[in-house]
């Protein structure tokens, strides 16, 4: 890794190549002298590096790569953005993201690979009903994956080469099956071990799993001093842009009556989060429960079926932040009516 040290001042006092091993880090970090305020990239080793030097450091910041727009200007290297990221971090212009708690670790991992196989398993059926698509077969529903009905559907592919891979992609899809279902009893398990489990589960919509996926990313409510920072990290806040604010008026600049804004969804985000909360938003909207009574008065204000999804997320996402601070349970007769 490339390192760039740089004084109170903004001066370069060092730069040098490590190897990335714990033993060669800590020796240089012992071998500086004052208060040390370390800072690199979110990425593959990020928790690792963080545990190793946060009792060795004054500071220590993981910052957001999609948010450095400086590292993508001009000429690129390991040396140069270690220079860049030290400025940014002096300048105090980098995003931090979170790193901390030790104590979610297990079910943070197990959560990780149940919605990596989640989605591997997703993504072999949709390749298995591509495939009879292509060949103008209809194969709606779920009959296509069952294995009591495997035979009579690779009957129907005539060619040998398409059939041969249809068979690969159904062993493979029977392969991932059971792995999931034994992550998801792992992911469970796990998740009862932890206080705020019956706290979040009493929440409408929520459940077992999406509870277990709520605890394993957030890993702790107080993160988020308010509801709209939550809302920003699952991907419920607003964004508008606009143009020509102002304009010019017998010499004299003024306010734009109507200003060209565009809006929309803020895009960088948690993604499973977000899954968690709309797919909660839309159980819902068709489930009896005070939710559904939400939604039903924001249909009959004239919003939008979409829009009223995303405010019911938003809702649900301000539910769950709140109790979970207070270590309480979900009380029906609290919910406020107004939307969040």
């Amino acid at each position: 890794m490339s390192v760039a040290v740089i004084d109170s001042g903004g001066h370069l006092v060092m730069e040098c190549v490590l190897e990335t091993k714990a033993s060669t880090i800590l020796e240089f970090i012992e071998g500086l002298r004052g208060r040390l305020y370390v800072t690199f990239e979110e990425g593959t080793w990020a928790a690792w590096l963080y545990d190793l030097l946060k009792p060795h450091v004054t500071k220590l910041l993981v910052c957001d790569p999609r948010k450095n727009a400086l590292l993508k200007s001009g000429n690129k290297s390991d040396r140069i953005d270690a220079r860049k990221l030290a400025a940014l971090l002096r300048a105090g212009l980098l995003s931090p993201v979170y790193h901390g708690e030790a104590g979610v670790r297990t079910l943070k991992e197990l959560a990780r690979s149940y919605l990596t196989l989640t989605r591997d398993a997703t993504r072999v059926m949709s390749r298995i009903k591509a495939l009879y698509r292509s060949w103008a077969i209809p194969c709606a529903g779920q009959r296509v994956y069952s294995a009591s009905y495997r035979k009579q559907w690779l009957e129907k592919l005539s060619e040998p080469g398409v059939r041969r891979r249809a068979e690969w992609l159904y062993l493979q899809l029977d392969q991932l099956l059971p792995l999931r279902r034994q992550a998801r009893q792992a992911l469970l398990a796990e998740s009862r071990k932890h206080s705020a489990n019956r706290c979040l589960q009493s929440i409408p919509s929520l459940g077992s799993i999406r509870a277990a996926i709520l605890m394993a990313v957030i890993q702790t409510p107080h993160r988020f001093r308010t509801k709209r920072q939550l809302w920003a990290y699952s991907g419920l806040a607003l964004e508008t842009h606009s143009s020509g604010d102002y304009r010019l008026v017998a010499g004299q600049l003024r306010p734009s009556k109507k200003p060209a804004t565009t809006g929309g969804l803020n895009t960088n985000h948690n993604h499973d989060l977000k899954y968690v909360f709309m797919s909660a938003a839309i159980s819902s909207s068709v489930c009896p429960g005070p939710f559904r009574e939400f939604y039903a008065g924001l249909l009959a204000k004239g919003a939008r079926p979409s829009m009223a999804r995303v405010t019911l997320a938003r809702k649900i996402a301000t539910v769950t932040l709140i109790p979970w601070k207070k270590g309480e349970q979900f009380e029906a007769d609290k919910l406020k009516l107004q939307a969040a």
